[in-house]
């Protein structure tokens, strides 16, 4: 099966199961404080609907436009705007009628449901599965450095030993860490052998990401080739598998980042390796394309035997997952700060960019992880306070609650239509941004 079509199956299924329980979040609440509760929809059913049954007071049914779901509550603006409904005299079942915090229990049901959600399934994910840790020894020549951090005294082949006074658990992780997260120090190894602690700026990460070093760390492993890409300059030049890159251009090879950044510096212009295969020495010619690669892919300086896995118990996982989905929760939002800077607003992606999240073969580890991430998104995207949103109902409910003062139903109506357009218009630039890379990236 098409790895497109399985990442698209295990979208599908994931944000049938979240909106699904989202929904749940507004309706088991509205039910407990006897709110009538009119529809119950997977997808929108605009004009039609591709399923449907009544049961009770309440329609159950499934849209055609897989683009969220909805509970239509009696007496309460929302999407549907159901302006003959509110014209008519409140009731005692509908929402309007209900005590202020009976309707913020009811908005904030969907959000605190994605967020337990979330936290529930990592807690699982690492009951079942445990969790791969990467120890500082699997990269024993340490990391190349971005070059905006040697400012700050960082160095090519230093190991991180401390971040903030605490030893990373997973070696892989400490770029983002870094990238994403406001820390003051970085404990290092040089290669000198000697140990410093580097005092770096809060803003680091920010200043990292508009340079465009999102990923300021690299593994400095040996320059040997595990894979070619068909048809690629490499392949055409007659590198193979297990190839090592003695010198290009004369100049001695010793780490594989060594050798990319030469190729990134010859785009379009032939570059000259010596190549040790299988015990001899060869000279090969190739020339990178345009994307300023040639199409190797490196071997993996450690194998499956070199990772640290760790298993837990069901009391072990629950706080663990738990401890998971905090900082998975308080990462994103941080990382938010970089939508408003030139390079985030051009990687905002829609429905393409969240189907990446997942894996290239059916993987339910995989699955679950993703669909756990994309919870916690859910339930921070939600509660922002945009009109339309979770967030929007629960700004005016805290408001009328303060004040005493309701805000009046055309206002609610207004502010609705204009939280609609702003949510129709991010949809619609995120997704054209996924179809502008996919055709010019």
């Amino acid at each position: 099966m098409s790895p497109i079509l399985v990442k698209a199956l295990q979208l599908f299924l994931s944000l049938s199961i979240l909106i699904i329980l989202h929904e749940l979040g507004h309706f088991i609440p509205a039910k407990l404080f006897k709110t009538r509760v009119e529809k119950f929809f997977l997808f929108f059913d605009v004009k039609f609907a591709l399923f449907k049954k009544k049961i009770g007071e309440t329609v159950y049914g499934i849209g055609w436009l897989p683009l969220g779901g909805y509970v239509k509550i009696s007496g309460m603006i929302d999407e549907s705007m159901d302006k003959e409904q509110m014209a008519q005299p409140p009731q005692p079942w509908e929402f309007r009628s209900k005590p202020a915090w009976q309707r913020l229990i009811i908005m904030l049901g969907g959000v605190t449901v994605n967020l337990i959600l979330g936290f529930f399934i990592y807690a699982m994910v690492l009951y079942v599965w445990g969790s791969n840790e990467f120890p500082q020894d699997i990269y024993p020549n340490g990391f190349k450095v971005a070059e905006q951090l040697k400012q700050y005294g960082f160095r090519d082949g230093d190991k991180i030993l401390k971040i903030d006074g605490k030893k990373p658990e997973d070696i892989m992780d400490v770029g983002r860490i870094i990238v994403v997260r406001d820390i003051e120090n970085v404990e290092v190894a040089h290669a000198n052998g000697k140990t410093e602690i580097l005092s770096v700026p809060d803003s680091l990460g920010t200043y990292l990401y508009k340079e465009g070093a999102i990923r300021p760390f690299t593994p400095r492993i040996a320059p040997v080739l595990d894979s070619i890409v068909p048809d690629s300059p490499a392949a055409k030049a007659g590198l193979e598998a297990n190839d090592e890159i003695v010198s290009v251009n004369g100049t001695a090879i010793t780490f594989w980042d060594e050798f990319t950044d030469v190729v990134k510096q010859n785009e379009n212009t032939p570059i000259h390796l010596v190549i040790k295969k299988n015990k001899i020495t060869d000279t090969i010619s190739v020339t990178p394309g345009e994307n300023k690669t040639i199409g190797v892919y490196p071997k993996a300086s450690f194998t499956i035997k070199d990772i640290t896995k760790k298993k837990y118990s069901f009391t072990e996982a629950i706080p663990a997952g738990i401890e998971y989905g905090y900082w998975t929760l308080r990462d994103y939002i941080s990382s938010m700060k970089f939508i408003f800077t030139k390079k985030g607003a051009t990687e905002v992606g829609g429905f393409g960019t969240i189907a990446k999240l997942f894996p290239d073969t059916w993987n339910w580890q995989g699955f679950w992880l993703s669909t756990a991430f994309i919870s916690i998104i859910l339930a921070f995207m939600n509660i922002l306070p945009i009109p339309a949103l979770d967030g929007g109902h629960v700004m005016f409910l805290l408001y009328e609650m303060i004040t005493g003062r309701k805000p009046s139903e055309k206002f609610l109506e207004y502010a609705q239509m204009v939280g609609f357009f702003l949510l129709i218009a991010l949809l619609l630039y995120a997704n054209g941004n996924d179809i502008y890379k996919a055709i010019f990236k």
